[in-house]
Parts: C-alpha cells; sequence; structure tokens
C-alpha cells in the first residue's frame, strides 16, 4: 500500500518542491496551501504522516498541529523557520513527531518522513510490559495508567518503550537522539520537550518524577515503580 503524505505550506514553490520529492520516493502526495484546507484534507483522505509549516495564514500550524493531535497519533513533521526555536518546542509540546528547519534540503525531509513512519508502522513481538499501573502494549502500540489511556505520540511511545527496556540506566541526550529519533546529530532540546511531556502523561506529580528522573550531568534515568 503507497503511503500517503499530506503537506502544508502556503508558499506554492516549496509545497511543488516537496511534492516532487515525495513522490519521487514512491509517496502519494496531497497539498494544502492553509490551515483551513489542511483540515479538511485530514478528514477527507486519511494521511499516514503530516508536513506541516508552522507559519500558515488563517489557522496557524501550531493550531492545525493540536488539532491533529485531537484526532488522533496521526505522525506530523513540523517545517520551522531557522531561529524560531520557541514555536518549534512549542510544537513538539503539542505533538509533533519531529521537525526540520527552513532552508532544508528535500531529500533530508524525505528521509525525515520516511524515518517517522518507519517508526510508526514497525511490528513488534507480541509484548505487554507492566510497572504497577503504567502497562504498554508494545504490538498494539498503546499504553493506559491506572487503567486510563495515555495518548501518546508515536514518538513519545517509542522513548517511553525505550525507557522501560533500559530501566534503571541513564542516558544523555544524545544518546537518547541516536536510538530513538535514529538521529546522528540534532537539537537536544527535542529530547528535553518529549521526556518533559512524557512527565507530564505518566507522573503524578511531574515536578517530583518518581519513574522518570533527570540524572544531573548525564541525562535521564527511568525507575520501574513495580519489581517484576
Amino acid at each position: 500500500m503507497v503511503e500517503r503524505v499530506l503537506v502544508v505550506d502556503d508558499d506554492t514553490t516549496v509545497r511543488d518542491v516537496v511534492r516532487r520529492y515525495l513522490e519521487h520516493a514512491g509517496y502519494e502526495v496531497e497539498l494544502a496551501g492553509d490551515g483551513e484546507q489542511a483540515l479538511r484534507s485530514m478528514v477527507a483522505h486519511e494521511p499516514d504522516i503530516v508536513v506541516l509549516d508552522l507559519m500558515l495564514p488563517g489557522i496557524d500550524g501550531l493550531e492545525v498541529c493540536r488539532r491533529i493531535r485531537q484526532r488522533g497519533s496521526t505522525p506530523v513533521v513540523m517545517l520551522t523557520a531557522l531561529g524560531e526555536e520557541e514555536d518549534r518546542i512549542a510544537g513538539l509540546q503539542i505533538g509533533a513527531d519531529d521537525y526540520v528547519t527552513k532552508p532544508f534540503s528535500p531529500r533530508e525531509l524525505a528521509l525525515r518522513v520516511s524515518s517517522v513512519l518507519r517508526r510508526a508502522s514497525r511490528t513488534y513481538e507480541p509484548r505487554v510490559v507492566r510497572d504497577g499501573d503504567l502497562v504498554l502494549d508494545v504490538a498494539a502500540h498503546t499504553a493506559t495508567l491506572d487503567g486510563v489511556p495515555l495518548q501518546l505520540t508515536t514518538r513519545e511511545f517509542d522513548l517511553l518503550a525505550f525507557f522501560i527496556a533500559n530501566a534503571g540506566r541513564a542516558f544523555g541526550r544524545t544518546e537518547l537522539l541516536e536510538r530513538v529519533w535514529g538521529w546522528q546529530f540534532g537539537d537536544q532540546s527535542t529530547v528535553t520537550v518529549h521526556v518533559r511531556r512524557l512527565r507530564e502523561k505518566i507522573e503524578k506529580d511531574p515536578a517530583k518524577p518518581m519513574r522518570l528522573s533527570t540524572v544531573w550531568g548525564v541525562g535521564y534515568r527511568y525507575d520501574r515503580c513495580s519489581i517484576d
């Protein structure tokens, strides 16, 4: 089955260049020039992933990303201008899975799309991981806390599954970027934002985490609340 990408950008040149590269990579591409058109296309075409510019006329990219997250877990790769760190962090906090800064290499963008889709669709051995009231169904790619479903993005799920599988070991941000994101280099604040979002979802008091701890000078460590 051909995977469908929705590209949202108000610049016709950017849309055309991105479309050609993604089609050459084997994807089916839908285009949208503003936020309203993007949201209509989400309903009409149900894309497998969205490439989303944050600077859009009308409904901006952050709001589009927020509404996509309300609909489900469709992966989102943001396009942000160089230097727009606050917008980039805001997008990651809302639930975007990845980002590429403008000006960007269309080839790099196609690789990022492929990487995010691969992580979203990869199959796992049927396995349920439990840590007290936190349960991850790795095969179904779902998680619950005290019986309540957690709304995790693909990247958040992968990060949580990685931490639990390696409980008790501290990881630096660079190593997490390599092993969870698959990046050889990148903005380490991406890891910081995703850890913060995970704490908000799995910790009773995110300010005093019991599971996902900061190891000063190193990075982060997951500590199980239960003993197997």
